[in-house]
């Protein structure tokens, strides 16, 4: 879980509050939209207002430690992967939560990404924390020589966003025979 300030510890009650507060974001976000008041996200997450906005001064700051969160979760499941699975299957697993990601926050992360300024140090965090997990497992993947060598940690990144754009107007049986073609062109002769 990131903080507000990685280089600032905060006490243990603080970061529970902004930990709470960014998950309650997340669900409000995904179930109503941005738009939802603060003061209704305060209250679900069981905090005053005052707590509220002393982490997160304005609705850009909340949405963009929401985007950090749902980014940073995903990077580490790379990691979680590896640490769990042979390589390869590793990669595949990801790649797959990958899909799953883009099909079911698709409207959120959409929403999440338009609302951070593509300049903003925030974004080039998510963009480096996803492209650094993505090429880990790559090349774990490589070195046990369950993937091309030609193939690049944004290639899978690009991959997993493209098939799950397309499964989100396909069924589950569509996705699934997409992604295995995938897998099967990602894989060494």
């Amino acid at each position: 879980m990131v903080t507000a300030d990685p280089d600032r510890p905060m006490r243990a009650d603080a970061r529970r509050n902004y930990e709470r507060i960014v998950a309650v974001a997340k669900k409000a976000f995904t179930a109503d939209g941005v738009d939802v008041p603060a003061d209704d996200i305060a209250k679900r997450a069981g905090v005053g207002a005052g707590t509220l906005y002393r982490h997160f001064p304005t609705r850009d700051k909340l949405i963009e430690a929401v985007y950090r969160d749902e980014i940073d979760g995903m990077a580490q499941g790379a990691f979680d992967l590896l640490d769990e699975l042979p390589p390869g299957e590793a990669l595949e697993a990801w790649l797959a939560r990958h899909v799953t990601y883009v099909v079911e926050k698709h409207g959120l992360a959409m929403t999440l990404k338009a609302s951070v300024d593509a300049g903003s140090e925030v974004f080039a965090w998510c963009q480096s924390r996803l492209r650094s997990a993505s090429d880990a497992i790559v090349k774990a993947a490589q070195e046990a020589g369950a993937v091309r060598a030609d193939v690049t940690g944004i290639d899978i990144l690009r991959l997993g966003h493209g098939i799950g754009s397309a499964a989100s107007k396909a069924s589950p049986e569509d996705t699934e025979r997409l992604l295995k073609i995938v897998l099967d062109g990602l894989r060494t002769p």
